[in-house]
């Protein structure tokens, strides 16, 4: 989970450093032609582009616009923010997605689980510190990402299981790159990218499939109760990668709204264990937990 999380967060670092460069749009164009390439090729190879039309299931339908309006809301909040405070922010997904099955799927959530998700976005707020100085709108760019991540992580567990997830991964990743492709002209038209960009972009391409793969081998033989926590690293790693290579440096606010997320997030994941019932926290740890477009 943990090498997961650091390839995660190095992509995200790669994409961060390109829209210097580049606008978002051009970013996921470049990017999500090379992981479209990359997870296609598995996906062929394990045999999960046998039968195409699986993927029109309406499920699968809502899950890639999810991913897709989640990519674009995420990278857009990356371009301006720093990277450990849309990190932050997207850490509170397990919860929204915990409030989500209970309110729509009517799964049954205790008083003690409806008090940490009300704490957790007690420390998005203060993160975000809405009409207070150091307020961005970005903050709210990063919170609606969360909004769409939660709609694709709800939709994912109605998906038949009979779909491959290779087959949903590689036409959510081609999505995700004809998306960003629509968005390079608005964003401010097309920059011609040198190699070393081409390079880091295929690099980052590559560490979504390490993250991807990794992610799925900690779920499957991992004890979920056990794995789960460790995605927090995902955070410990953007405040390091923002401070080495973007000189960010976190302050209080986003220290103490980070503390309460994660200590609400993990109190979720105790309350779950203890009641041995609903699994929605836990489960959205599952691949992509993060809008990487896969």
């Amino acid at each position: 989970m943990s090498v997961s999380m650091a390839g995660f967060t190095l992509n995200d670092g790669i994409a961060k450093h390109a829209s210097e460069s580049m606008n978002m749009g051009q970013v996921m164009f470049v990017r999500g032609a090379f992981a479209t390439l990359f997870i296609a090729a598995l996906a062929w190879h394990q045999g999960a582009l046998a039968n195409l039309r699986l993927a029109l299931q309406p499920m699968v339908m809502l899950r890639v616009f999810g991913e897709m309006m989640a990519t674009v809301t995420f990278l857009i909040a990356l371009a301006q923010l720093p990277i450990a405070n849309v990190s932050a922010v997207l850490q509170a997904l397990p919860l929204a997605v915990t409030m989500g099955a209970a309110l729509i799927y009517g799964e049954t959530v205790g008083w003690r689980r409806w008090l940490s998700i009300a704490a957790g976005f007690a420390g998005v707020a203060i993160i975000v510190r809405p009409g207070l100085e150091g307020f961005s709108a970005y903050s709210l760019v990063a919170l609606v990402c969360v909004g769409f991540c939660t709609a694709r992580d709800l939709a994912t567990r109605r998906v038949p299981e009979r779909i491959p997830t290779l087959l949903i991964s590689t036409v959510t990743a081609a999505s995700v790159s004809i998306c960003g492709a629509f968005l390079i002209q608005p964003m401010g038209g097309w920059t011609n990218p040198g190699a070393v960009d081409l390079m880091l972009l295929a690099c980052a391409a590559g560490l979504l499939l390490v993250g991807y793969q990794f992610i799925i081998l900690a779920m499957r033989s991992g004890e979920i109760s056990f794995v789960a926590p460790f995605r927090y690293t995902g955070l410990l790693f953007s405040i390091l990668l923002g401070f080495a290579v973007f000189g960010d440096i976190p302050d209080l606010a986003m220290i103490l709204g980070s503390a309460i997320i994660v200590g609400s997030g993990l109190y979720m994941l105790y309350r779950e264990r203890v009641v041995g019932r609903s699994k929605a926290a836990a489960q959205s740890v599952g691949p992509g937990m993060a809008p990487e477009g896969l």
